[in-house]
């Protein structure tokens, strides 16, 4: 088909236009929002919890972990998993908890190459103080997104309903 000066988008052939309908454009431009939203809200926590506890966010997620855990410890690698982290990061997570004295490093008496990170009890008191600041915070952002982007409104309560 000749194109003209006049032509159109309807007169290109339909390879040729992007197709915003598709199923695929459309979780495209949702999950951008998800991305968004989400980044919006762990710059709130990771702000708030440094600011009044000391804490970076996977500082405070990795104490959690390990207060929920059997013992209160976890394998470097079940942290990791946990964290959604790498072995390096984790390894320099635990380095700088261990240097708080929030953590210690334990050998694992089965498998002498596995480690251990075993919460302390000034890690334990860190992570409860630090944990109505992290709610709150959390609440007070997902709440300002529902209000700032209606139409996430919906999917956050879908969200809080399903899994509250």
């Amino acid at each position: 088909m000749p194109t003209t000066p006049d032509a159109t988008l309807s007169d290109a052939p339909a390879s040729a236009a992007p197709d915003d309908a598709a199923p695929g454009a459309a979780d495209a431009r949702m999950w951008n929002r998800l991305t968004a939203l989400h980044a919006q809200v762990e710059a709130r926590l990771a702000t708030v919890l440094q600011r009044r506890h000391g804490l970076g966010l996977s500082e405070y997620r990795a104490l959690g972990l390990l207060a929920e855990a059997p013992k209160s410890e976890l394998r470097m690698q079940e942290l990791a998993t946990g964290l959604g982290l790498n072995q390096s990061s984790v390894t320099r997570l635990v380095a700088r908890l261990g240097a708080a004295d929030f953590t210690y490093r334990d050998l694992c008496p089965d498998d002498r190459r596995g480690v251990y990170t075993v919460l302390t009890d000034a890690g334990r008191v860190r992570h409860r103080e630090a944990r109505a600041t992290y709610e709150e915070a959390l609440t007070g952002a997902l709440d300002e997104a529902a209000v700032g982007a209606p139409e996430l409104a919906p999917l956050l309560g879908a969200a809080r309903s399903a899994l509250g």
